[in-house]
């Protein structure tokens, strides 16, 4: 491990962009903190440098993703059909099933090496749950985890009516991360309809708009979980 644990994180808000592009932009990241930890497996301690951290907040159009482990006939809609929707799709190199990204959803994408903040990928998804569960109590609403799935969940402790607000699936080489978590906000929740989301069919899927007894805006979202990744992690924001 390096010597020098940085914990700098450096906030980049890129707005609503395209998949392909915000898949690219962490894909370039990873791989240049991937090549720091590379080149200093051959440098003495005292001449590594520090590994870089990024967080990642943006919206994307409508967009389904399947993760490596995903079932393809987890999209119900035709790959045909998505044109008349307004929607595309991309096999991607997260782990996780089948979801939906579109305007309202507030995806952030941690792009950081473990190795500044701890080793444990399960306390990496629990740091990410747990933001989220923080950043939904700070707007009024209670949410919770359910045993053996991953992600935010709202009445966790009873099956019939629980209901997801938050899905996760991440990537990890030689602890650096990307993918991540993606928050309905406001969402149209119909886009749903067209997926069996995180390949699980009898639960649904809700949003704060639908859940909070006030407006809500994304601008609230964000800067509330923003606030909580950085507690969740130890991170100076920059």
């Amino acid at each position: 491990m390096n010597f020098r644990r940085n914990k700098q994180t450096r906030f980049i808000d890129l707005g609503l962009i395209d998949y392909q592009k915000a898949w690219d932009y962490q894909t370039d990241l990873f791989g240049r903190i991937l090549a720091v930890k590379s080149a200093n497996r051959e440098l003495p301690d005292e001449a590594q440098l520090p590994t870089d951290n990024f967080l990642i907040f943006c919206e994307h159009p409508h967009v389904y993703t399947l993760g490596k482990s995903g079932d393809a006939a987890h999209l119900i809609i035709p790959a045909g059909d998505l044109s008349a929707i307004g929607a595309s799709f991309y096999p991607v190199n997260r782990g996780g099933d089948i979801t939906y990204h579109g305007p309202g959803q507030l995806v952030a994408y941690p792009v950081i090496d473990l190795e500044n903040f701890f080793t444990d990928i399960h306390q990496y998804m629990r740091s990410l749950e747990e933001s989220v569960i923080q950043t939904l109590q700070a707007i009024g609403i209670t949410a919770g985890r359910i045993k053996g799935l991953t992600g935010v969940w709202l009445d966790a402790t009873d099956a019939a009516p629980a209901r997801k607000i938050c899905a996760m699936g991440v990537k990890t080489s030689r602890w650096v991360t990307m993918h991540g978590l993606a928050l309905n906000v406001q969402p149209d929740l119909t886009y749903f309809d067209h997926i069996v989301p995180c390949g699980i069919a009898d639960k649904a899927v809700t949003s704060i708009a639908n859940e909070s007894q006030r407006a809500v805006s994304m601008v609230e979202v964000k800067e509330l979980l923003k606030n909580e990744l950085v507690k969740a992690f130890g991170m100076e924001l920059i």
